[in-house]
Order: C-alpha cells, then sequence, then structure tokens
C-alpha cells in the first residue's frame, strides 16, 4: 500500500508536506518526501491518496479498562477488579477482556491502534496487563506484548473496597505493606529457583510467583495508580527498595512535585482529566498537569482510563492539556511515541518508521481538535476504518 499526498508527521523528527509512505506485508517500507519516494505499485498494490490530510502513528492509549468493564453491561461485563482478595498478581487481563466491547469500534474510529489494558484498582495488586490491537475478534491475534506491566494501586481504592469488608488493607500504611510482603516473598522465590537452577536441582513452580519474575528481573514494569502526593512518593520508595521500573499512571498531584519526580526519573501517564473530581484523592486533577511535568523532563503520556472517560476522547485530552501549556508537539507526542515508549512497544509502534508496524491514522487536521474527523485508520497495513464508509 502506498499513503500518497500526505502531511506526514511521523513523531521521529521529520514531517514530509508532500509525503509518500509504503507499507509491505504490514510493515512500514519507506516514508518520506514525494521526490524521495518513488511511487512504483506492484500489480494490485493500492494507492491511497489523502490530498493534504494529516498522516500520523496510530494513537495509542497507555492505560485503559476497555472491554474488561464493557460498556453499558453492569456486573455481567465487568471484569476489572477481584474484589476478594487484595492481592492477584496472577490474573491476566487477557482472560478477560472481551473484544466485542462498543469501545473498540470507538477506538478505531478515533485513529487509536493500540491501547493498554487490564485490572483495575480495587486491588493492592490487580495482575498484569496487555498491549493490544484495537482490530480483531480474537484477543490471541491482537496481542503485541503481554505481560506488559503488573497492576498495582495506592490510595482510596483498595482501602475502601476492603476496609467495607473488614479485612485489610484499611489504611494506606497496610497497603505499602501488603505489597512490600509480596516483592519481598517474590524476590525469595526468584532467588530460590536460579539457585535451584545453578546447582542443577529440582525446583517446584509456583504459579502466584512466576508472574513477579518479569517485573524483578526489570522486564516489565510496575503500573501504578497513583493520584495524591502522598501515594506516589510511597510507590516510588517501594519501587526504589526492589530496584524496580515503574510507570506513575494517573499521576494527578504530580504537577505539585514536578521536580522531585524528574530527579525519581519514572515516567507518568496522566488522566483521566476529562472526567469528574469524584474522590478526595483527585481534588488537584487538571489539564495542566501533563503540561508541567512534560517541562520538567518527565516523559508523559495522556490517557482517558476508559471507562472513566471515553476512549474516543484521548486525542481531545491531549488537545486540552495543549490548550493548559503543554506544547503542541508535545501534545500529539503523549498520544504516540511516549506511550509506546512507557509501555515497552516503541520498537513496534508509535511513529512512522521503516520496519515498524504499518499503523497509521489519516485526519482531515488536528486530531486534538475536536471537529476533526478521523479518514482512515490502517493496522499492519490493512484500513480497518475509511470515513467514507460510514
Amino acid at each position: 500500500m502506498y499513503i500518497v499526498d500526505g502531511r506526514i508527521i511521523t513523531m521521529a523528527g521529520s514531517k514530509y508536506e508532500n509525503g509518500v509512505l509504503r507499507i509491505v506485508d504490514g510493515k512500514i517500507a519507506a516514508v518520506g518526501d514525494a521526490r524521495e519516494v518513488p511511487v512504483k505499485p506492484v500489480e494490485g498494490e493500492p494507492v491511497l491518496c489523502v490530498k493534504g490530510a494529516w498522516v500520523m502513528p496510530g494513537i495509542i492509549e497507555a492505560h485503559c479498562h476497555m472491554g474488561i468493564t464493557e460498556e453499558k453491561k453492569g456486573m455481567e461485563g465487568d471484569d476489572c477488579n477481584e474484589t476478594v482478595n487484595p492481592v492477584t498478581p496472577y490474573l491476566r487481563a487477557i482472560d478477560a477482556v472481551n473484544t466485542m466491547d462498543a469501545a473498540f469500534d470507538d477506538a478505531v474510529r478515533a485513529g487509536i491502534t493500540a491501547a493498554m489494558i487490564g485490572p483495575g484498582s480495587s486491588n493492592v495488586v490487580g495482575g498484569q496487563f496487555a498491549l493490544l490491537k484495537t482490530r480483531g475478534r480474537r484477543i490471541d491475534d491482537l496481542i503485541v506484548k503481554a505481560p506488559a506491566a503488573m497492576k498495582v494501586a495506592f490510595g482510596e481504592n483498595p482501602k475502601v473496597n476492603y476496609s467495607g469488608q473488614g479485612k485489610s488493607p484499611s489504611t494506606r500504611m497496610a497497603t505499602a505493606a501488603m505489597l512490600r510482603r509480596e516483592l519481598f516473598e517474590a524476590k525469595n522465590y526468584l532467588e530460590k529457583k536460579e539457585k535451584a537452577k545453578s546447582e542443577d536441582q529440582d525446583f517446584e513452580e509456583d504459579f502466584t510467583r512466576e508472574c513477579w519474575i518479569p517485573v524483578l528481573r526489570g522486564e516489565i514494569p510496575l503500573k501504578a495508580h497513583v493520584h495524591r502526593v502522598d501515594d506516589i512518593f510511597t510507590a516510588i520508595r517501594i519501587a526504589q527498595e526492589f530496584g524496580l521500573s515503574m510507570t506513575l499512571d494517573h499521576c494527578s498531584e504530580g504537577h505539585l512535585i514536578a521536580k522531585e519526580l524528574a530527579e525519581a526519573g519514572y515516567p507518568a501517564i496522566v488522566g483521566p482529566d476529562l472526567a469528574s473530581r469524584s474522590k478526595i484523592e483527585v481534588q488537584n486533577m487538571a489539564f495542566k498537569t501533563a503540561g508541567v511535568l512534560n517541562k520538567a523532563g518527565i516523559l508523559t503520556a495522556i490517557t482517558t482510563d476508559h471507562p472513566v472517560s471515553l476512549i474516543q476522547s484521548l486525542p481531545i485530552c491531549a488537545g486540552l492539556a495543549v490548550k493548559a501549556g503543554l506544547p503542541m508537539e508535545e501534545g500529539l507526542m503523549a498520544i504516540t511515541i511516549n506511550p509506546a515508549l512507557i509501555c515497552g512497544v516503541a520498537d513496534r509502534m508509535g511513529s512512522l518508521e521503516v520496519g515498524k508496524d504499518g499503523d497509521v491514522a489519516i485526519f482531515d487536521g488536528n486530531p486534538m481538535e475536536v471537529f476533526t474527523e478521523t479518514l482512515y485508520t490502517i493496522i499492519d497495513g490493512e484500513i480497518v476504518y475509511a470515513r467514507e464508509d460510514d
């Protein structure tokens, strides 16, 4: 497939006002100015002329619950939180995401080609997130990375859920202690397993501990639900104690401690700022947070936290962050290359570069503006949405 006559924004440092993008076998084969990339289609190869439209990498949602909390289906369609056990690291989002949820179609129509999906924040440890493409029926075919992160939560949500059941955690102290204990036991398990292997001894694997190994080895991060300043610092303290990588998800009061967060070095996934301030811990939530963190040098992405705010509002959320101080280019980066970097999939997506997946979003203008329409969404080189077909 050739995409021609477009305003190509690669998100890799290059822009082409009269650009050409070629996708072969689902991968980007060429990208550049029309003078540099000759259009020589082989027999049957489509040529898509977009007449000056914005051609961008597919948008990426860095944190949501699409398909695991289905719209309009109540308890029957809600598999987001296993609210009878506060520590469930062995749960896998891929076993609960319903790809037939209408939100997947909404995402595709908005130019969103990939999403990080996983458990909610009712548990101290919720389970494993997965990075998925947004079009297809069998989830196994949509997986880009699984597991992609381990969900942990601080603050109000675990407290509210379990204090109501008369068990821990009912305080922030208990939440932190339970996570420390779980990590301590998982670390001991890994050390025993590695020692047994080095000494060529038998070792009985434990299903509830094996899931921690990618985290302890630094292959995937903790995905920490944090809103309030004190919860953010508790998450950082624990990650540093165990030498773990981590993302600060929501980070609603991050703008109050931007200097300290920059020194700590963890990336932030900010939002859902479009939602109401419905809890005590989000009273300082504001669209300015992303801009303040970006200015401090923190790698920042923007999230809808769907269904807290709707998945299709992601580009508009980025636009509102730009209105509140985030630079325009950084707004586009916050929904493309930055989430790809934060989610550990920048080798495959997030920018239009040769060798990456052929995931492309084409708009009739800036996607962060409310009247802009998605013209085409392309995943793995296949047109999965065309405005003209609506």
